[in-house]
């Protein structure tokens, strides 16, 4: 298992934040604006560092993130707000970044 810092999760929640959004009516939010990046980077750094993450592993991840909606009237999960195109993107950035630690 490799080693990782607080910063270095932290780079990855900014790389995340700044790139993937989740579409609430044609709206663009991105995770950062929504306080959801530090919660995605810290969940699937432990599996960049131990070189295990792939797609099913990244849906099942944001499957399990829950989104408050309406003043916690509704819950979704991230996956759910994340468009495919997004997805994908996430997962590129998360692949290549990982080829990198």
């Amino acid at each position: 298992m490799a080693n990782y810092t607080t910063r270095d999760i932290e780079a990855l929640a900014g790389e995340i934040g700044e790139q993937i959004y989740i579409d609430v009516a044609k709206w663009h939010l991105y995770l950062a604006d929504a306080h959801l990046h530090l919660t995605v980077a810290q969940k699937v750094y432990p599996l960049l560092a131990d070189d295990a993450l792939n797609e099913r592993e990244l849906v099942q991840i944001l499957q399990d993130i829950p989104v408050k909606l309406g003043g916690g009237k509704l819950e979704l999960p991230v996956l759910d707000l994340i468009p495919d195109k997004c997805l994908q993107n996430l997962l590129a950035l998360l692949l290549e970044y990982q080829q990198n630690i």
